[in-house]
């Protein structure tokens, strides 16, 4: 291996896992083998008076202060979405493409480096093979952990997952989303030879063995007119916006994001220090977790991506196993991962 060796200075990856966006409709639960007359749930403008309830500067609690703060109602104009007041259940649809390819820089500026990452790859693909992260990209499909918020307080939640060939199913399976825990990835024993299932097919398409273009689809019976939860725009200028929330819609359907889809999918990474009490986060670089303020994986402990990518690529010093599948985890993720300058 030449000492001269040294990570190329533009280094890109494209995602092997791809969702769409996932839409909303509505209907009964009673009804969800039939979704034909299912209608599109759309969002609405609600204004509404809310109350001061921030917390206040040390100058801001003078009672009097306070009292005159009070009379000032906090109006607001935010978009919302829910159910119909005759229909119970939600329907979050969406489709996946698994690619193959995994390792290989979509860029890359230096060909000796980007020969030796492939033969790094390729050791772990022969060693390892895809099968454990297939299995955890499969579990957060069963357990419905990209319905996010509208999971949460269901009565009864359904995901169905189908193999699509031709624009057709070929072969589908269907869990119960509350039998699986978001903390484990485990399945009840009941229905683990159906996760394993989906579980090699999704790492036949890591592999490039087969094309696999997977629809999801999830039923989730929250209640009559209850609201519903679609992705929250990021709204960059707030001035020019007149709303204080505005929601996701595509064609004025509610929808959430392709990215948020991805997020959930691979919140595969339990191999970050602290991960028994913390539970099963996002493949990132450095293990951030925006909702917690807080980077899991610090480059002073050598546990981040970077650390452990050079030290596997340039100095041939294989991570441990579970390293090494959070590794390839990024590397399905996708991303600009090249030296800086």
């Amino acid at each position: 291996m030449s000492k001269d060796l040294k990570t190329a200075s533009v280094l890109a990856f494209e995602r092997k896992l791809d969702p769409s966006d996932a839409l909303f409709t509505s209907g009964n639960w009673a009804t969800r083998a039939d979704v034909s007359g299912w209608v599109a749930v759309g969002l609405r403008e609600k204004s509404v008076r809310g109350t001061i309830s921030n917390r206040l500067k040390t100058t801001g609690q003078d009672p009097a202060k306070l009292d005159a703060a009070i009379q000032n109602p906090n109006l607001q104009t935010v978009d919302v979405a829910a159910l119909p007041a005759n229909a119970d259940t939600l329907k979050v649809q969406f489709t996946l493409r698994v690619l193959g390819g995994t390792g290989q820089p979509s860029a890359c500026n230096d060909a000796t480096y980007r020969q030796k990452l492939l033969n790094t790859v390729s050791g772990y693909v022969q060693q390892q093979g895809f099968n454990e992260l297939a299995r955890r990209y499969a579990a957060n499909l069963a357990n419905g952990r990209f319905l996010w918020r509208n999971r949460i307080g269901a009565e009864q939640v359904e995901v169905t997952v189908a193999h699509l060939r031709d624009g057709k199913p070929a072969s589908q399976w269907t869990f119960d989303a509350l039998a699986h825990s978001l903390h484990d990835l485990v399945a009840p024993a009941g229905e683990s030879a159906q996760l394993a299932q989906l579980g090699e097919l999704i790492a036949n398409g890591l592999a490039g063995d087969s094309h696999v273009l997977l629809q999801v689809t999830a039923f989730v019976r929250l209640g009559a007119g209850q609201e519903v939860f679609p992705s929250q725009e990021l709204i960059l200028d707030k001035a020019a916006s007149k709303k204080s929330k505005t929601l996701y819609d595509v064609d004025k359907v509610a929808a959430i994001h392709s990215q948020k889809i991805g997020n959930a999918l691979r919140t595969v990474d339990t191999w970050y220090p602290n991960a028994e009490e913390n539970g099963a986060i996002a493949v990132e670089p450095y293990g951030s977790v925006t909702t917690q303020g807080k980077a899991y994986r610090q480059p002073k402990d050598k546990q981040d991506f970077y650390n452990l990518l050079d030290a596997w690529v340039l100095k041939d010093k294989a991570p441990a196993v579970d390293q090494q599948h959070f590794v390839i985890a990024t590397l399905v993720r996708g991303g600009v991962f090249g030296e800086a300058g």
